[in-house]
């Protein structure tokens, strides 16, 4: 009975969790089909809020350009990050335990702090704010991120199959790119997405770091909000659910599949 009881009260909780968590996600898809141009009434169904969408230039450039600058600084952070990953892992050196503490900095620290420093930096530098600084803010700190995760999926890494490969002949290199990268994939493509999903989220750094000409979505989106945010973006943000739902159903199809 208690047993019965308990197992009812795990259910009804999980339940409460599920439904904070998912219920504003699907007021956000319903309101995408609503006729009234604001989100608080429902007036009736209507596709036209995604014609509209396709028409506004303004957002469609934004999310273009959140997109460019997302795929560049996951590319380089993934780069940058896997291979300090496995620096640090196989080497020791004087110094490894600062630059490892110095790692987490940027996760820790407010992102408004980070925002003012990279800010501060470019300005000393002269550099003028636009898509390069905005890749370059987006890369320092999805980097950490990376390394983090790479790092998580070394621990459990078996240094003996590599040794075994150079006992066969195989260079350092070859070691790395046949051996160490296919065994450590899966992190690299947590890290990868997580940097990717970082950087196409990212406002406070962005704020202070883009262009007049390199405005993200999630600026866009901010300044949208004091004037109030049509059901376009509700529609687009509907369109963004829908592919990360089909990206992530094929990835876990394909992971089934090798297993």
């Amino acid at each position: 009975m208690r047993h019965s009881l308990g197992s009812k009260l795990s259910v009804f909780y999980a339940s409460l969790i599920y439904l904070f968590l998912y219920m504003p996600i699907a007021i956000l898809i319903l309101y995408s089909f609503n006729q009234s141009k604001l989100n608080a009434v429902w007036t009736g169904f209507t596709f036209d809020w995604y014609f509209k969408l396709m028409q506004n230039s303004d957002v469609l450039e934004a999310m273009k350009t959140s997109l460019i600058v997302a795929l560049i600084s996951t590319i380089a952070a993934t780069m940058i990050g896997t291979l300090a990953a496995v620096g640090m892992y196989r080497y020791h050196f004087r110094g490894k335990t600062a630059l490892d503490a110095m790692l987490y900095l940027p996760i820790v620290i407010p992102e408004i702090v980070m925002g003012i420093s990279m800010l501060a930096l470019f300005a000393q530098l002269k550099v003028p704010l636009g898509y390069m600084t905005l890749i370059a803010a987006h890369i320092t700190f999805s980097v950490p991120f990376v390394v983090v995760v790479v790092r998580a999926r070394l621990a459990g890494f078996d240094k003996s199959i590599e040794e075994a490969a150079m006992d066969l002949g195989a260079t350092p290199w070859q070691t790395f790119v046949k051996v160490t990268i296919p065994v450590i994939a899966p992190g690299i493509l947590a890290a990868a997405m997580l940097a990717f999903t970082l950087s196409l989220d990212d406002v406070i750094i962005s704020f202070f770091v883009a262009g007049p000409a390199s405005a993200t979505l999630p600026l866009k989106i901010f300044s949208m909000v004091k004037f109030g945010v049509t059901p376009e973006i509700n529609a687009l943000s509907t369109l963004m659910l829908v592919v990360t739902l089909v990206i992530v159903i094929f990835a876990e199809r394909l992971r089934m599949r090798k297993q």
